[in-house]
């Protein structure tokens, strides 16, 4: 097995021991790390505001696939965290806005924290 590390200045820099997402040969698939709501360019959160860190952290993901070679319609399994599960709701809206049809497995888990403050991560699998 070979791997091979994406990265994408267009997308925060890694906070921690991990890659934006890595590329296994073979049929390609590419496992892309959690992305939350920082704007590339100062690596802070975009706002205090939940919406706009969901929008952003889609954003920051959708960028890391891009420099995969890939496109939304590769996704095959997203994983969203959330600090509040009440925000449910606002969450699954902001993704069917973004993520096209048929939509893709996925996960949702509860968290007590997330880095920096963050209130939404989302982390992706794709297969190119």
């Amino acid at each position: 097995m070979s791997k091979q590390i994406i990265h994408t200045d267009a997308a925060p820099a890694a906070v921690g021991p991990y890659s934006q997402a890595v590329a296994v040969t073979g049929i390609k698939t590419v496992y892309l790390s959690g992305q939350i709501g920082l704007e590339p360019g100062t690596g802070d959160l975009v706002s205090e505001n939940f919406d706009a860190q969901v929008r952003q952290a889609f954003a920051n993901m959708q960028a890391v696939i891009t420099e995969a070679g890939g496109t939304l319609d590769n996704v095959v399994k997203l994983t969203l965290f959330l600090t509040d599960l009440g925000k449910f709701t606002a969450a699954n809206s902001i993704m069917a806005e973004i993520i096209p049809q048929p939509f893709p497995a996925r996960s949702t888990i509860g968290v007590a924290s997330l880095p920096k403050g963050a209130q939404f991560e989302v982390e992706a699998i794709l297969v190119l």
